[in-house]
């Protein structure tokens, strides 16, 4: 992609504001969340609510997520600063999140941060393989709004933060940008190949 398609499209995305959620998961004793842009509602049905989720293969909530086929999704007031802190600049795989932390639970068994400003139980439908990510359709079975106020945000968290924890967002955000983009295009070639009737793969698949 030229330079000047890739900056117009980066423009695009900087139009909006996504609220960030706050995902989590729960399989036996093991817990975990992060922090999400990628949550969309799904479905404007009232009483079969939907959503979309996406969430990069190497996150520890990812295997949580696939163990139990549930997770939470919580969003956070506009000051709450200090959960991104927690859940987006360490990772699962080597602390415990959720330690020194008051939570209860979500029916469906989810951790639930005392501060969330509202909760959605979801129960995962359908899950598809992107190549950098698994795509989730969950059905959504429950949740509650617990506080109302204004919400965090992408904009709001970068204006709020510290310098430090702007620095180590940006330094975490391009490594998860290395990463996805060798896994995009390892699964866009393995796409190929599969659709290529001269690879022996797909000759073999086809016997």
């Amino acid at each position: 992609m030229n330079p000047e398609t890739s900056a117009a499209i980066t423009e695009v995305f900087h139009l909006y504001d996504p609220p960030l959620w706050l995902v989590t998961a729960r399989a036996g004793e093991r817990r975990g969340g992060f922090i999400a842009t990628s949550v969309t509602r799904a479905s404007i049905v009232p009483d079969l609510p939907r959503m979309l989720l996406t969430v990069a293969k190497h996150h520890f909530t990812q295997g949580l997520i696939e163990a139990s086929g549930a997770f939470a999704l919580q969003l956070l007031a506009s000051n709450d600063i200090e959960s991104v802190r927690r859940f987006g600049l360490a990772s699962g795989h080597q602390v415990d999140k959720f330690a020194d932390l008051a939570t209860s639970a979500t029916p469906q068994g989810a951790p639930l941060i005392a501060g969330a400003m509202s909760w959605l139980d979801c129960r995962v439908a359908q899950r598809t393989d992107i190549g950098d990510r698994t795509l989730y359709l969950a059905d959504v079975t429950g949740g509650a709004v617990l506080r109302r106020g204004p919400l965090l945000t992408v904009a709001g968290l970068l204006r709020d933060a510290t310098d430090a924890d702007r620095a180590k967002l940006k330094h975490l955000y391009a490594l998860d940008q290395a990463t996805d983009r060798d896994a995009i295009l390892a699964w866009r070639r393995c796409r190929a190949e599969a659709s290529d009737p001269t690879t022996p793969n797909h000759h073999r698949a086809s016997a």
